[in-house]
């Protein structure tokens, strides 16, 4: 079981960055005067909103994507290839924030990241079930 520490860090750390984002958008909420439930209004608070549910939207697949390759590959190589993720979700989220067409960086490292999980998983155990 020790061997999936890193992966488990690097999880929950996925749980610290979301909230981290949501306290953002709390924050944005206030300073733009924009109270919840309202998410329109100022392109900031929607900027901050549409980030912080694209990271959301990627979860189902990343964290599924990283523990299968623990499993199937290499408990290091997943959490290595899991904090990478994490950096392309931050910069993507600082870039959004900043202007719509800085988000894309970020999109890239996560996206390319999250998919070399996912096909690198599913290619594995495809192989080892048809061996």
């Amino acid at each position: 079981m020790e061997r999936y520490y890193p992966v488990a860090a690097v999880t929950l750390l996925c749980g610290l960055m979301i909230f981290g984002m949501a306290l953002t958008v709390a924050r944005t909420h206030s300073t733009t005067g924009i109270l919840a439930p309202a998410m329109t209004g100022d392109p900031r608070l929607e900027r901050a909103i549409r980030a912080h549910c694209n990271t959301i939207e990627w979860l189902p697949i990343f964290l599924p994507a990283m523990w299968l390759f623990a499993i199937y590959w290499s408990p290091a190589w997943a959490a290595g290839l899991g904090l990478v993720w994490l950096i392309g979700r931050i910069a993507y989220f600082v870039g959004y924030l900043s202007a719509p067409l800085k988000r894309y960086p970020g999109f890239f490292i996560q996206s390319l990241t999250a998919f070399v999980l996912l096909l690198g998983a599913l290619g594995r155990i495809i192989y080892l079930w048809l061996a």
